[in-house]
């Protein structure tokens, strides 16, 4: 079934197991409570940041448009807003030398 989690037996684990253990480990490391669902938002941001392809990143979240991937993440980083910016500017002084 391609889980991520999974019981032993290889059948799925509750939803409610994982978010009990999860914040169980939050809890235990003393970090606030996050949702869990930050996790795939980060790894996203970071993926996008090291200049992953756009199609990459669809496949890695299973998005079935290249469209959705592109609007719900492409606007959250001000890391990739500077460099875009940046590389827009040197790219208009090259073309003005």
């Amino acid at each position: 079934m391609n889980l991520v989690f999974s019981r032993k037996n290889g059948s799925p684990l509750p939803k409610s197991s994982l978010f009990n253990a999860f914040e169980r480990k939050l809890k235990q490391a003393g970090l606030p409570k996050i949702p869990i669902h930050a996790f795939r938002n980060t790894h996203t941001v970071l993926l996008l940041e090291s200049e992953a392809s756009m199609k990459y990143v669809q496949g890695q979240l299973g998005h079935k448009s290249i469209r959705v991937t592109s609007d719900i993440y492409s606007h959250i980083s001000k890391k990739i807003d500077l460099d875009s910016m940046n590389k827009y500017k040197e790219y208009i002084y090259k073309i003005m030398e």
